[in-house]
């Protein structure tokens, strides 16, 4: 089974003019086709050197896109070649804000982004721009009832036990971290996850999914079974250290 490496976590410096109006809770960003599902509070590096995506950075450390912030996406499909159409990706992505970007000699770029908010794609505009451009409508968490609240530090603890088993068993001692005691209720999946190689289905349901105490019990499932698999064929992945230094996610760039 192939895996991509998750986007990792590193520690906003700061306009496209949006071609129509839409309702505040709506944006239209450009958009980034990859072979990943980006999960919120990650960074993702990426090397740019197609030039329309180029450009796309060039636009983004000028300031000519609002706020810096774009989408991505994960493609259904490998080989897809080209985003025409809704079909070719899954309807739910993350927005990004750039962090750092380095132009090489050549006029490439090695950039580091900072993942935001998660969205609902409506359309797709291939020739709005040089890049492709997306009208989204942001995805907000459904709240936790305070009823809810002890319930959900109990399930939290479960998840956290289940990401330090995955994690023993997978890297070593130096190789991984817990996320914070204080970590944020609706935040704590993304981050157990972040450090993690699940695949693009699994992480996508992640991404999907809206009510913060259901994307823990996902996410302590999935630990476990990933987890149950390490330690029956006694096979680990390289650490996260060296994953990310040449497991780039496969894209359209």
């Amino acid at each position: 089974m192939t895996r991509t490496a998750p986007p990792r976590r590193y520690p906003y410096r700061g306009r496209v003019t949006e071609p129509e109006q839409h309702p505040s809770d709506t944006a239209t960003l450009p958009l980034f086709p990859l072979q990943t599902v980006l999960l919120p509070g990650t960074h993702l590096p990426l090397h740019i050197f197609e030039p329309r995506y180029r450009q796309l950075t060039a636009d983004l450390v000028s300031g000519v896109v609002p706020g810096q912030e774009f989408g991505v996406v994960a493609l259904r499909a490998p080989l897809v070649r080209e985003v025409s159409g809704l079909d070719h990706v899954y309807g739910v992505g993350c927005s990004t804000v750039l962090r750092e970007a380095k132009r090489l000699p050549d006029g490439r770029y090695d950039v580091v982004t900072r993942a935001a908010r998660r969205f609902l794609l409506r359309e797709l505009h291939p020739a709005a721009a040089p890049y492709l451009m997306a009208v989204v409508e942001w995805l907000p968490d459904d709240p936790v009832p305070p009823s809810a609240e002890a319930t959900g530090h109990q399930l939290a603890d479960v998840a956290r036990a289940a990401h330090q088993r995955y994690c023993e068993a997978a890297w070593h001692a130096d190789d991984w971290r817990a996320p914070h005691d204080d970590a944020d209720l609706a935040d704590l999946a993304y981050e157990l996850a972040a450090d993690c190689l699940l695949p693009l289905e699994d992480r996508q349901l992640l991404l999907e999914e809206t009510h913060p105490l259901r994307r823990l019990r996902i996410a302590c499932r999935l630990l476990t079974r990933e987890a149950g698999f390490l330690e029956t064929l006694g096979a680990v992945p390289l650490p996260p250290t060296e994953l990310a230094g040449f497991t780039k996610p496969a894209d359209l760039n």
